[in-house]
């Protein structure tokens, strides 16, 4: 696993991003790189006010991932691997479904002027589950700003994963069904996990049932 210096899993909200990079991380003596939600100081009235604080959460959520994933770029700052729990990609298309058409076009404008300093993972994982399951473990997790959330919003932001991944070629993607497999949570799970990326070789695999059929 060597090969793999930045590994970023991915996935719609509730799916278990942070719980594995933070396992994984520690498992290979990694740096975690982990999203800082709580301090985008526009987040919480996002959710109670959707059209009236879209951009402005968009904006802080863009410059704050760039400042995190450009250090990676700098030598000597991290270890030899990093484990993140986003794709800085995330940001545009989050931005693609929360923002209105003009608001998008600036939003874009800026995007594309920061983007060419990004350094690109080495693997991604795809987390995936079916919006029944995501609906319950937010329900579970109990952030309160999260329980606004609804199955539309989450089958929008899932389509959108889909789309993206079907044409992703920056690093090989990992697309990993965790509805009945949990390697967050479950050792013998965490176990079939890093077994599948120590052996990988192909730029596309699966574990677990594949619950988007875009990948094959």
């Amino acid at each position: 696993m060597t090969r793999f210096r930045h590994i970023a899993i991915e996935g719609a909200i509730g799916v278990g991003k942070t719980t594995l990079a933070r396992r994984l991380a520690a498992h290979l003596g990694a740096e975690p790189l982990l999203e800082q939600a709580d301090e985008n100081p526009y987040l919480d009235r996002y959710y109670q006010d959707p059209a009236g604080y879209a951009f402005q959460t968009q904006v802080f959520f863009l410059f704050q991932r760039l400042r995190q994933v450009t250090a990676l770029a700098q030598p000597g700052i991290f270890t030899p691997v990093v484990v993140s729990d986003f794709l800085f990609e995330k940001d545009a298309l989050f931005a693609r479904l929360t923002l209105g058409d003009e608001e998008f076009r600036l939003y874009r404008q800026m995007y594309a002027e920061v983007e060419p300093r990004v350094p690109q993972p080495d693997l991604v994982i795809w987390l995936q589950a079916p919006v029944a399951t995501l609906m319950e473990r937010i329900r579970r997790r109990g952030i309160l700003m999260e329980q606004r959330i609804d199955e539309a919003y989450l089958v929008r932001l899932m389509d959108a994963y889909a789309a993206r991944f079907e044409t992703y070629d920056r690093a090989p993607v990992l697309a990993v069904q965790t509805e009945h497999f949990h390697p967050g949570g479950v050792d013998a799970d965490f176990a079939a996990l890093v077994d599948k990326l120590a052996t990988m070789t192909a730029p596309r695999d699966f574990l677990g049932p594949p619950a988007s059929p875009r990948l094959t």
